[in-house]
């Protein structure tokens, strides 16, 4: 994910952002062309540390307020001394209000207008300013044929607000969205911008508030949360000095068909890297002596049958159920007898896949499920998840019951509580690889063990995993390995 360190936590939708905006200016009387004209300064202090360099910039401006702030920092980078190209996209005569006077000012101050041909060549930087919040059908027609001649364009791109192209609530690209190398983003951040194709489209987020006072944000209920670990981490405290592993409760991780040993063994290890006192692996027979040569902390036993299954049932206090668990006839049964063991849950990978064959809900459990998964568990298509992560986390929660945490850039997490769906805004895209699902699973029964309940532990071990990802990527993304995050897991877990 994009560096997010310095930005708010409260994420909205387009509408709310648009109340705001709509408060500050006709209940505080601050006017709506002292906002835009901030819009425009902050963006183009913003284009000034990030590229110093620039000398020669294309500004693309559509015809409603974005396309305003466009001109107002085109018209200052004009009073700066840099070569500005300013292209309109639309019809020049329907451009109104603030939006207007920002364009005549900019033309008073000697600047010129084209309408958008194509872009020069010879430009260092693309600032864009087509569409805001407002965009809610597919782009076409010239339009098209603009964002995507950004996009096979060479210059880094700066959008103002949000990339022209994507959808603010959901973060949805609507036919083609501009790929920003940065984006300024002003009032209220806005919740598509951290999941769906959004981490994709906006680059290096910035946050500006224009300075419209802070009372007006307590008239809006916050859309979602952004979740990152510098804010979760303060949840942990330094253990007792007589602390003892009974203490730290007891996981039981069950999984491991044939061939499929690698998934409970990274999923034991996260769970005991993350804290918990005791953790053992239920797995087919063959595996549980290569397991315990690999990492002799965890206690493995060879499980055929259900009924095998049950003294270690009776010694966990949570179960994780699902990695490398397969769909064969002794995976079913085991799940089987775990569901009804009355223990709390993780659930993940073909426990997930399972579930959707036989849907039940409870109150107890953490469901941990990629979009492929999340889309078998809801009847629906991959794409159909995608194209609304925030609805289609909703709808796991409500027909499943406990804390939905829906996987992907921008993980989300629903419980049943009255708070707002979070974020997570770190990671990054060397979790695109095999186990790091495996990883989350272990840690966030690591995390139940030890006495979180299901939605503070799947939003620790949501945002654990996801920072010790980041930690681990300091040598590379390409090539990174779940097994990569296990040092880190611990550094991160005995914060300073």
């Amino acid at each position: 994910m994009p560096a997010t360190d310095n930005l708010p936590h409260a994420l909205y939708r387009a509408e709310q952002v648009r109340e705001l905006d709509r408060i500050t200016i006709e209940e505080h009387g601050i006017p709506g062309l002292i906002l835009m004209q901030r819009a425009g300064a902050a963006a183009f202090r913003l284009l000034q540390r990030r590229w110093p360099e620039a000398s020669r910039i294309a500004v693309l401006c559509g015809i409603g307020n974005n396309g305003g702030d466009g001109f107002v920092v085109a018209r200052l980078a004009l009073e700066a001394g840099l070569e500005v190209a300013l292209l309109q996209l639309g019809d020049p005569a329907r451009i109104r209000g603030d939006a207007l006077t920002c364009a005549r000012a900019f033309e008073a101050a000697g600047g010129g207008v084209m309408p958008f041909e194509t872009l020069p060549k010879e430009i260092d930087l693309v600032v864009d300013g087509v569409f805001g919040t407002g965009l809610e059908r597919e782009v076409t027609g010239r339009w098209r044929q603009a964002l995507e001649a950004v996009n096979a364009h060479p210059a880094p791109v700066l959008a103002l607000d949000i990339p022209s192209g994507l959808q603010s609530d959901s973060g949805q690209v609507l036919g083609v969205a501009l790929r920003a190398t940065a984006t300024i983003t002003f009032i209220g951040l806005k919740q598509g911008m951290l999941t769906g194709d959004g981490p994709d489209c906006c680059g290096e987020i910035s946050f500006d508030a224009l300075e419209i006072p802070a009372v007006i944000y307590s008239r809006e209920i916050l859309a979602a949360r952004r979740l990152d670990w510098r804010q979760q981490a303060t949840l942990l405290s330094p253990r007792r000095r007589t602390a003892h592993k009974g203490d730290y409760g007891h996981l039981l991780v069950v999984g491991g068909e044939q061939g499929y040993s690698g998934a409970v063994r990274m999923a034991a290890e996260a769970a005991a890297r993350a804290g918990a006192g005791l953790v053992s692996i239920a797995t087919r027979p063959g595996h549980a002596p290569l397991l315990n040569l690999t990492r002799p902390e965890l206690m493995c036993h060879g499980v055929d049958t259900p009924a095998q299954l049950e003294p270690l049932l009776q010694r966990a206090s949570v179960v994780a159920v699902g990695p490398g668990l397969g769909q064969g006839e002794w995976s079913r049964a085991l799940l089987e007898r775990t569901f009804r063991s009355g223990l709390p849950l993780v659930v993940d990978a073909d426990a997930l896949n399972l579930l959707a064959r036989a849907p039940t809900r409870r109150d107890d459990w953490v469901l941990t499920p990629h979009p492929g998964e999340a889309a078998r568990l809801l009847g629906c298509s991959t794409g159909e998840v995608q194209a609304d992560r925030f609805q289609s986390l909703s709808r796991l929660q409500q027909r499943y019951g406990g804390v939905a945490v829906l996987k992907g850039a921008g993980t989300l997490l629903l419980g049943p509580s009255k708070r707002p769906p979070g974020v997570c805004s770190d990671g990054n895209p060397g979790m695109a690889s095999g186990g790091m699902g495996d990883v989350l699973t272990g840690i966030i029964g690591g995390l139940l063990a030890q006495g979180f309940d299901g939605e503070v532990a799947a939003t620790l071990g949501v945002c654990l995993h996801a920072a010790a990802a980041d930690r681990a990527a300091a040598a590379g993304e390409r090539g990174l390995l779940a097994s990569d995050l296990m040092p880190e897991i611990r550094r991160l877990v005995n914060p300073e």
